[in-house]
């Protein structure tokens, strides 16, 4: 891989993380608001995803993966990466509330670490899906970028 191209993978994998970072303070603010008001932990996670998946879509379309994108979608709400986003989005909040299931309920892990280990988990998954999947380029026959 040349030094450019890896230069920017790290920086766009740098950018993903300020912005699941914000995602993160969203989520984990509103979780603990609807644990408190006695929500139940898969709604609450629920609830808290979905809120912090909304910021993540306007901050990574405009931020994070805009070079990524193919030309002409730049706009926020680009059909095809919306129904991308949100499909993977709800790929992991399944495996969240599947995870933050098992360390709690199972393990007996306390529910906000449990919360931080799952975090760690999806973030992985939803920075690959993102950048192999949502973001990814469209490339035509000719091989080159959509006019």
């Amino acid at each position: 891989m040349p030094v450019k191209r890896l230069r920017s993978s790290f920086l766009q994998f740098f950018k993903f993380n300020l912005v699941g970072l914000a995602n993160t303070a969203v989520d984990v603010a509103l979780f603990a608001v609807f644990a408190a008001l006695g929500i139940g932990n898969a709604l609450a996670q629920a609830l808290s995803y979905s809120a912090g998946m909304i910021n993540s879509y306007l901050l990574n379309t405009r931020y994070t993966f805009r070079d990524q994108q193919a030309k002409g979608t730049s706009h926020l709400f680009d059909s095809r990466r919306l129904v991308r986003f949100v499909v993977l989005n709800l790929i992991v909040l399944v495996v969240s509330v599947v995870l933050l299931k098992i360390l709690v309920s199972t393990i007996g892990i306390p529910v906000l670490i449990a919360k931080l280990g799952v975090t760690c988990i999806t973030l992985v998954l939803n920075f690959l899906g993102s950048r192999l999947w949502v973001y990814k380029q469209v490339r035509y026959l000719s091989g080159g970028e959509q006019p």
